[in-house]
């Protein structure tokens, strides 16, 4: 008897009857694997013993649409544990899963759509792997002994090739230095020389960056540069490795072979590759998910990623909703900040989301200035704006670190204008830090005269909308407006009325409170 029977496969998902250890599965869409999971860790439990189910991830629910011939696989045996034809919807056609250029996607290790290696030809890859030649000569020429790192090290040293199932590529280095601060200081250097040399690159952590790579069709692929560093005996490489670690197990480099060339590699990769991924790291599993201890990801956290921390998720909501048409409409909140303010104010929309109420208010001839801490999100918005010829510009601002918080508000205080903050549904979408963030960012921005306007939902009912939220007592408003020298000029709260009024419909309150800074 099978130790896992998969029973049935529809439109909400499959079931299984699981009755041995855990393992990994493929699910292939007309011949080509689309999305992996293991049968125990990623299931949910049914009404019997051994049943198991699993949704489709939400997704893959945007190509779900027509029909397909579904298989599930176990991975490592290739043994075929269900087959059949699947009817998603009525519509003509067969489900499809490519992206915007025509290329066949698959869902990589961390829930997202990307082209994987297995579906790239050759001449594809050559430039990534002329990418990572070059990038490879350019560190070693700064002093660093950088090396192919996480999946392409594992690629390299268990296949000789890109893992089929992976979608991009890493190398890694360590540091000579053995402090966070002096770490990162090199990683920044680093980063300038890289773009000094053409390359475009996006950091997104204090000890890793990515540089964007064109490949031979067109399409950009992340080769991610991830620093490290040793601190009394353990390796901390940044992604996801705190471990005991001998620097001889680093160097001096050894080689590896990856898709024909040569590279350099750990003088032991295979130490690495355990560290990174566990004593299993020779059996393949591309439904790998990092099991960091809490321990080392908080002092990752704290050491390097006060530019990044939370980003991921954001950018995956974000993500989530860019085929999403552009909400229309404002808030009430934008209408009173209209009705109340000059024409010729400059309004700051801190934590503008998809942008709706940036866009209205810049429709009605308002310069306004789009802030998010995932600007990606406000994409569309932007796009709209510009075909309008609307005043409407998009910046980054992320109020949980202070660099970016005062050096925005160092910027903007340097401009002679009149401004007004909207702060809708941020400071209860961001915690105690972010709070105070925010009014030391208004502190900055509306010396002089401007307001602050702000809606937080209080804590009174709820509904769908005040997922995530977290309540905000106006009293907590007004005791950080104090705090950084504003004047609240009214506060009030408010249960909506009617459904679609501030967080989501009857039962929510919501808090609305002007503030200003003379």
């Amino acid at each position: 008897m099978r130790s896992v029977r998969v029973l049935d496969v529809d439109e909400r998902g499959i079931r299984l009857l699981v009755a041995g250890p855990d393992r990994v599965v493929d699910v292939c869409f007309d011949g080509r694997r689309i999305w992996s999971f293991w049968v125990r860790r990623d299931t949910e439990r049914g009404a019997m013993p051994g049943l198991r189910a699993i949704a489709w991830p939400g997704v893959t629910r945007q190509h779900l649409r027509g029909r397909s011939a579904v298989t599930v696989r176990e991975h490592v045996s290739d043994l075929d544990l269900w087959a059949g034809e699947v009817v998603f919807t009525d519509d003509d056609r067969r489900v499809d899963f490519i992206d915007r250029q025509g290329n066949p996607i698959s869902l990589d290790k961390s829930g997202r759509f990307s082209p994987e290696f297995s579906q790239r030809t050759e001449a594809d890859l050559d430039p990534l792997l002329d990418a990572v030649e070059a990038l490879l000569g350019v560190l070693n020429a700064e002093g660093v002994a950088a090396f192919p790192a996480y999946g392409t090290l594992l690629g390299a040293v268990r296949e000789g090739e890109f893992l089929g199932h992976d979608s991009d590529a890493d190398l890694g280095y360590v540091s000579r230095f053995s402090t966070p601060v002096d770490a990162m200081r090199e990683s920044f250097r680093l980063q300038r020389v890289v773009a000094a040399r053409g390359w475009r690159t996006y950091r997104y952590s204090g000890l890793a960056f990515r540089v964007s790579v064109e490949e031979g069709d067109g399409n950009t692929r992340g080769l991610d540069v991830f620093g490290g560093f040793f601190d009394h005996g353990r390796l901390y490489l940044m992604g996801e490795v705190g471990a005991p670690f001998r620097r001889e197990w680093i160097e001096p480099l050894g080689t590896t072979t990856l898709a024909g060339r040569e590279l350099p590699a750990p003088a032991r990769p295979e130490k690495l590759l355990e560290a990174m991924y566990g004593p299993g790291w020779k059996v393949p599993d591309p439904a790998f998910k990092f099991e960091t201890p809490p321990h080392t990801v908080e002092l990752l956290n704290q050491w390097f990623r006060g530019t990044a921390h939370g980003r991921r998720d954001w950018e995956r909501r974000a993500a989530l909703r860019r085929r999403k048409p552009l909400p229309q409409g404002s808030s009430p909140l934008a209408r009173h900040l209209k009705r109340a303010e000059p024409a010729g104010v400059h309004v700051l929309d801190v934590g503008a989301g998809r942008g709706r109420d940036a866009v209205w208010l810049a429709r009605r001839g308002l310069t306004t200035t789009a802030y998010d801490y995932v600007p990606r999100g406000l994409a569309k918005a932007q796009r709209a704006a510009q075909r309008r010829e609307l005043p409407l510009a998009v910046r980054e601002l992320n109020l949980l670190e202070w660099r970016s918080v005062l050096s925005e508000g160092a910027r903007l205080s340097r401009i002679d204008e009149p401004r007004v903050i909207l702060a809708r549904h941020l400071l209860d979408a961001t915690d105690e830090f972010g709070r105070q963030s925010l009014g030391r960012f208004a502190s900055m921005a509306l010396r002089g005269g401007g307001r602050l306007y702000v809606e937080t939902w209080t804590g009174r009912g709820g509904g769908p909308a005040t997922k995530g939220l977290v309540p905000v007592r106006l009293a907590a408003v007004e005791k950080m407006v104090a705090r950084h020298g504003g004047t609240v000029l009214s506060a009030e709260e408010k249960r909506p009325g009617k459904k679609g009024e501030g967080t989501g419909g009857k039962g929510a309150s919501r808090g609305r409170l002007v503030a200003q800074w003379t």
